[in-house]
C-alpha cells in the first residue's frame, strides 16, 4: 500500500480498520502541477482510521518476537531453545540453523547475518526468533532461551578500529577515499583548524516497524510491511528464504514515517521464515527499544579540518580528514562517506582540496541511511570553519560566506562540474535581507519566551540573541554508476486514470505528484495511485528525491503516450497534427479554436493504457584520488538561525529559522512548504536534542525519554523567505528534490547562531549545555 490514493493492501483473509474517505469539498479541488492539491489520505489519517501493517490481521494469525544480544561483542557458546519449545502456545523457534539460503544479507554489501550464528557484533542484534498463538507468549519463550556468551571487549572508538581486531571477515576498514585536487603545497595567508563531532541521529519514526507474513499455497510467502523498497527487500528475502524471487511477494503497506529506515529488512526476514515454518500467517509489532536497537543510525563522525584563505577571506585550500563510523555493518556507509568526502568544501568555490575519508566497523550500532547521510555532518563541520575564518578576519560571517559562493558551471572538488543551476549567493542573500524577528526587550518581561521554556530556571539578563548562517548541499538521485531507473503504467478507463508504479509514497508526496501530472497531462480529474507490491515492474528505493525525479518522470512519460493515443484519432480527422491540440479543464481545444471537445466525450468508453520508464544520465564512480563525475544533480539551501542562549546555564531556545532554497519548480506549493519545514525541524532536532548515546556499545535510554525529538513547543518560526525556481533542464518537470537540503543546513545554521551569541567554538552536534555557557573573564 502507499500512503496517499492506494486502496488498502487486504488479500484474502486479512483485515483492517475501515479507512475513512476524504470530506465533501465545499469547492472545486485544485488539480494539475503547480496547484496544492491535498494528499488523498489526509482525512483518514488525521481521523486515525489509517490502516498500517500494526493493524493488519488474519485467520489463524500467530505472534512473533525476536530474541536479541544484551552484548555488543561476544562470542555465542551455545543457544538452549528448550525453554521455549516446551512452553504452551509456542509454535516455533527458528536460529542461524534454521536459515535455509543465503544466512548474511545486506542491500549494498552481504555482511549482516539474519541472525547470529558464532560472534555478536552489536547491541541487539538477532539471535533467535519465536511464533506463538500470543504476543505476551512469544515475548517469554524468547525470555526463555538461554544463551551463553563468553563477553569480548566492543571496538566502540572508530579511531581504534583500524588497529584492532577484525570484527568481521572483510575487515574493520569499509573504505577509505583519498580526494586529491590541486596543488598539496600551496598555503593561505590565513589558517584555521578545527576538530569537530557529530552524533548519532536516529531515524525515530512515529511508527515502529511491524509487519505480517503470509504462506502461499505454492511453497512461497507474502509479506506485508512499510518496505521503502520493495523490490530489493523481496530479493534478500527471497535469497534468505531459499526460494525463486517469483515465489515472494512484498506489499508495502501504509509508511508511518521513513528517513532510511525502512531499508532494515530484519523485520520481514524472521517473519518470512516462522510463517514458513508453521504454515500459518504470523505477525510482528515490535516496541520502541527494539525499533530504536534494530534500524540504522546516523553515522557518527569525526571530522579534522584546515582551512586556508587569503587576507580577503577568499577560500585557497581545504584539508580534511573525515572518520564515519558505520557501527556493525556496512549498510550505506560507502555511499555516506562518498557524500562527505565529495561536499567536504560545501557550496563555495575552492581552487585546492586535499580529503582523507573512512568508514570502519565497530561495535556501536548499525550506521545506514538517514536523510542527507554524509552531507549533514560535513556541513556542521566546514561552516564552523567558516565562522571561525570571519572571526579571525574581522569579518561578518555572511560577506566571507558570499565572497565564496558556487556558482553554475564551478567545479565541485571530484573534478564534476556543476551543470545545474546553483543559484548559491541568491539564496543567501535572501536570507541575509530577510527582516529579523523582534528582540525579547521589545516584549513585556512576564510574556517572554526564554531558553528553558516557560518555567525554565534562567534569567532574562543571562540571556544572548545570536544570528548564525549555513549554506548546505545534497546530491539527488543515486550516486558512483547507480542504475536509476523507473517503470510506471497509466490507464484511463470510464473517465478514471490510474496510475501502477512501485515507487513507495513514505510521506515525501509522490502519489499526489502522479495524479497532477495526469491531471494536467490528459485532463482526467479522477486519478487514483495503486497500492505498491512487488508484481509491478521495479521503481527504486525511496531516497535521494529519486521519486520526485524517476518515477515521476516515468510517469510523466506514459501520461503523454497515452495522452498521444487520446488524441492522435481527432488530429488526424482535423488533419493536424497532435502537438496543434491542447488539453486544459478536461477540454481539448485545437490552437485555430476550431476543435472543442471533452475528455470524456474523446474517450467515449475506450480504454487506453501506457508504460513507460525514465532513466537519468549515467554517473561513475569516484577514481583512487576522489575524481569522477559521480552525481546526477545536486540541491542548495541557506539557512539563517535565530537563537536565544542562556549563557549560564547552557540553555538554547531558536527562535526562528529563515530558509531560502533552490527547488527548480514548485509542483505543490502547500506540500513543498511542508517538507521544508520537516527538514527544519529534524535539523533542529540533531543541532540540539537528538542523540542516540551508548556506553561502551551498550544503547542508553532507547526511548523517547532518553532521545528527545522536538516537539510542537520546541520547534522555532520557521520562515520561507524565497524559493528558487530556476529549473534544472534535464530532470522532468525541472523540480529538484525538497527534503533533505533543509535537513543537512539546519543544525550547522543553530551552531552558528549559538557561537555568535556565545563566543565559544561550539564544535560538537548536538549542542551541550557546557559548550553553551560563556567562560567568565578571570584576568
Amino acid at each position: 500500500m502507499t500512503g496517499p490514493d492506494a486502496a488498502t493492501a487486504n488479500p484474502a483473509g486479512l483485515t483492517a480498520p475501515a479507512g475513512g474517505g476524504a470530506p465533501p469539498a465545499e469547492e472545486p479541488a485544485p488539480h494539475g502541477l503547480g496547484s496544492s492539491l491535498p494528499p488523498h489520505d489526509a482525512f483518514p489519517k488525521t481521523a486515525g482510521t489509517f490502516p498500517y501493517a500494526a493493524d493488519l490481521w488474519a485467520e489463524g494469525l500467530l505472534w512473533a518476537a525476536v530474541l536479541r544480544s544484551p552484548h555488543p561483542h561476544a562470542k555465542i557458546l551455545s543457544i538452549d531453545t528448550s525453554g521455549a519449545t516446551e512452553m504452551p502456545g509456542v509454535q516455533a523457534v527458528i536460529t542461524h540453523e534454521d536459515v535455509p539460503g543465503d544466512a548474511n544479507q545486506g542491500r549494498r554489501v552481504a555482511d549482516r547475518p539474519v541472525f547470529a550464528k558464532d560472534l555478536v557484533r552489536h547491541h541487539g542484534e538477532p539471535i533467535a526468533a519465536i511464533a506463538a498463538d500470543h504476543p505476551d507468549t512469544a515475548r517469554l519463550a524468547a525470555a526463555a532461551i538461554a544463551v551463553e556468551y563468553e563477553v569480548l571487549e566492543p571496538v566502540t572508538d572508530p579511531e581504534k578500529a583500524f588497529e584492532a581486531e577484525p570484527l568481521h571477515p572483510d575487515g574493520n576498514l569499509i573504505r577509505h577515499i583519498p580526494l586529491r585536487y590541486g596543488d598539496p603545497e600551496i598555503a593561505g595567508e590565513v589558517i584555521v583548524e578545527g576538530l569537530y563531532r557529530i552524533g548519532r541521529q536516529d531515524p525515530a519514526p512515529i511508527g515502529a516497524e511491524a509487519g505480517l507474513a503470509v504462506p502461499r499455497p505454492d511453497g512461497g510467502v507474502e509479506i506485508y510491511t512499510a518496505s521503502t523498497d520493495p523490490h530489493a527487500d523481496r530479493d534478500l528475502a527471497a535469497a534468505c528464504f531459499g526460494l525463486p524471487p517469483e515465489q515472494v511477494k512484498v506489499v508495502v503497506t501504509g509508511v508511518p514515517g521513513a528517513m532510511g529506515d525502512r531499508e532494515d529488512p530484519g523485520v520481514q526476514l524472521p517473519l518470512g521464515l516462522l510463517a514458513l515454518r508453521t504454515g500459518r500467517p504470523v505477525k510482528i509489532a515490535v516496541n520502541r527499544e527494539e525499533s530504536f536497537l534494530g534500524h540504522a543510525h546516523r553515522h557518527p563522525t569525526l571530522l579534522r579540518y584546515r582551512h586556508h584563505a587569503d587576507s580577503e577571506g577568499r577560500l585557497v585550500k581545504v584539508e580534511a580528514q573525515i572518520l564515519l563510523d558505520a557501527g556493525a555493518y556496512a549498510e550505506a556507509s560507502s555511499e555516506s562517506l562518498a557524500a562527505a568526502v565529495a561536499f567536504a568544501c560545501g557550496p563555495y568555490v575552492v581552487p585546492h582540496a586535499f580529503v582523507e575519508g573512512w568508514a570502519v566497523r565497530t561495535n556501536n550500532p548499525p550506521s545506514g541511511h538517514v536523510r542527507g547521510e554524509g552531507a549533514l555532518q560535513v556541513c556542521a563541520a566546514y561552516e564552523g570553519q567558516m565562522d571561525k575564518l570571519a572571526a579571525k578576519l574581522g569579518l561578518d560571517p555572511a560577506e566571507l560566506r558570499m565572497r565564496n559562493v558556487m556558482a553554475t558551471g564551478d567545479l565541485l572538488p571530484t573534478g564534476q562540474t556543476v551543470t545545474c543551476p546553483a543559484p548559491v549567493a541568491e539564496l543567501l542573500q535572501a536570507v541575509r535581507d530577510a527582516p529579523l524577528p523582534a528582540l525579547p526587550k521589545d516584549t513585556p518581561e512576564e510574556d517572554w519566551l526564554l531558553p528553558g521554556g516557560p518555567e525554565g530556571a534562567g534569567e532574562p539578563g543571562a540571556v544572548r540573541r545570536g544570528v548564525g548562517y549555513a549554506l548546505g548541499m545534497v546530491h539527488v538521485l543515486g550516486a558512483e554508476g547507480t542504475d536509476e531507473v523507473s517503470t510506471a503504467t497509466v490507464k484511463v478507463n470510464d473517465g478514471v486514470a490510474t496510475v501502477v508504479c512501485a515507487a513507495v509514497e513514505t510521506g515525501q508526496g509522490f502519489s499526489t505528484l502522479a495524479r497532477q501530472i495526469v491531471q494536467e497531462t490528459l485532463g482526467v480529474e479522477d486519478v487514483h495511485v495503486a497500492s505498491v507490491d512487488t508484481d509491478q515492474p521495479p521503481a527504486g528505493p525511496a531516497a535521494h528525491g529519486r521519486h520526485t525525479w524517476v518515477s515521476g518522470g516515468a510517469v510523466e512519460r506514459a501520461a503523454k503516450m497515452v495522452r498521444t493515443q487520446l488524441l492522435q484519432p481527432l488530429a488526424h480527422k482535423f488533419g493536424m497534427s497532435t502537438e496543434l491540440l491542447s488539453i486544459a479543464d478536461g477540454k481539448i481545444t485545437s490552437y485555430d479554436g476550431v476543435l472543442s471537445t471533452t475528455v470524456a466525450e474523446t474517450l467515449d468508453g475506450k480504454e487506453l493504457w501506457a508504460t513507460a520508464q525514465c532513466r537519468p544520465h549515467p554517473t561513475e564512480p569516484l577514481d583512487e584520488t576522489g575524481q569522477g563525475d559521480a552525481f546526477v544533480g545536486l540541491v542548495f539551501c541557506a539557512v539563517r538561525a535565530v537563537v536565544d542562549v542562556d549563557i549560564e546555564l547552557g540553555s538554547v531556545r531558536v527562535v526562528e529559522m529563515a530558509v531560502a532554497q533552490d527547488v527548480g519548480r514548485v509542483l505543490n506549493p502547500r506540500q513543498l512548504a511542508a517538507r521544508i519545514e520537516a527538514g527544519v525541524t529534524q535539523g533542529v532536532g540533531a543541532a540540539l536534542t537528538e542523540n542516540l548515546r551508548t556506553s561502551k556499545g551498550v544503547v542508553r535510554r532507547p526511548n523517547f525519554t532518553g532521545y528527545p525529538l522536538p516537539t510542537a513547543l520546541d520547534v522555532p518560526d520557521i520562515r520561507i523567505v524565497k524559493l528558487v525556481e530556476e529549473r534544472d533542464v534535464v530532470a522532468p518537470f525541472g523540480a529538484k528534490a525538497a527534503s533533505a537540503v533543509p535537513v543537512v543546513t539546519s543544525p550547522a545554521a543553530v551552531a552558528s547562531a549559538v557561537r555568535a551569541a556565545t563566543g565559544r567554538p561550539v564544535n560538537r552536534l548536538p549542542i551541550r549545555p557546557q559548550a553553551a555557557v560563556a567562560v567568565p573573564d578571570r584576568h
